[in-house]
């Protein structure tokens, strides 16, 4: 590691262990609308049944991970497997510095069109990317290539979707779009609006659905033998050395918490491992913060008083 390097993991460190101590449970929220959501319903919910203070401290997965390891964080909201299936089996099967709820929030992931796009192009199956002519209908810049957003940047369902597209053969026919959801999502807000065409990474729970005709692109389904995925933190060639030829599986979204809790605060352990909540619940959480611009403690604080039977089930 450089010395730069060396000194910006310690800062860090040093950054996390501060807040860590300030606070009784820091929550870590990565970069997308519904974690920011649940994040700030655990905070309400342990603050108000237990009387904690509950920090928040932005991360991506792998930086969160490590900190539940550390002590530094104590909470992922909202961990996707198969995307983080890595750090799960670094540190939950191998090293047990963190725990699972194995209550799941049912997720599917997909490369969306538009039904007008769809119509416009008579484009069906995921595969149709690798022809250039199809890629052509999505080329805005004019270089002969299309465009398709792959995801946020850190996501490690993007990584999935670059491998997705060397294994199908379109990363040679089109330009990989990495950017902020929001950024992505007012594009094709803008696509929309001006009747042109757009293909996009589209996953549940999320409010996309509710405002737009989407059309998830067709593939075969998911083959265990087909996907060989590695990511960054696992293996400097991971992109060469992976493969990922079919659909997703189904994907779970979990809490995952600091195993270190169930000795420094036992009774916010047990209630992480019982948190539940619904596909439905979480598109609505989405909704509410992306759609109607809710700010996200105010809806959290709303949104536990609403529903105190279920956080009371959380806590029995």
């Amino acid at each position: 590691m450089t010395t730069a390097k060396t000194l910006a993991a310690a800062a860090l460190a040093a950054t996390l262990g501060s807040t860590a101590m300030a606070q009784d449970v820091v929550i870590g929220v990565p970069n997308w609308a519904s974690v920011r959501g649940t994040a700030h319903i655990l905070k309400v919910a342990l603050e108000d049944n237990l009387g904690l203070s509950v920090g928040l401290q932005n991360g991506t997965n792998p930086i969160i991970f490590e900190a539940m390891d550390s002590g530094a964080m104590h909470v992922h909201p909202e961990v996707w497997l198969p995307n983080q299936q890595n750090l799960h089996d670094t540190f939950v099967t191998g090293k047990g510095s963190v725990a699972l709820n194995p209550n799941a929030v049912l997720s599917d992931q997909h490369i969306c069109v538009t039904k007008d796009t769809q119509e416009r192009t008579g484009i069906s199956a995921l595969s149709d990317l690798t022809d250039p002519d199809m890629a052509a209908n999505f080329d805005t810049d004019g270089d002969g290539r299309g465009e398709v957003w792959i995801g946020g940047a850190g996501w490690a369902s993007t990584n999935v979707e670059k491998i997705r597209a060397k294994s199908y053969g379109y990363s040679e026919t089109m330009n990989l779009m990495e950017m902020d959801e929001t950024l992505a999502l007012a594009q094709v807000d803008n696509a929309v609006a001006q009747g042109q065409n757009i293909v996009f990474y589209c996953y549940t729970p999320h409010h996309m659905f509710s405002l737009y005709d989407l059309v998830p692109l067709s593939e075969p389904a998911y083959d265990a033998a087909e996907w060989d995925v590695k990511q960054p933190t696992d293996d400097p060639n991971w992109l060469e050395n992976s493969k990922a030829g079919t659909a997703w599986d189904a994907a779970k979204l979990h809490v995952f918490y600091a195993s270190g809790l169930a000795e420094s605060q036992p009774e916010a352990a047990a209630m992480l491992g019982k948190v539940a909540l619904t596909t439905e619940q979480v598109n609505a959480v989405v909704y509410a913060l992306s759609v109607d611009g809710q700010d996200p403690a105010e809806f959290a604080r709303k949104w536990v008083d609403e529903h105190s039977d279920l956080v009371d089930s959380w806590f029995q």
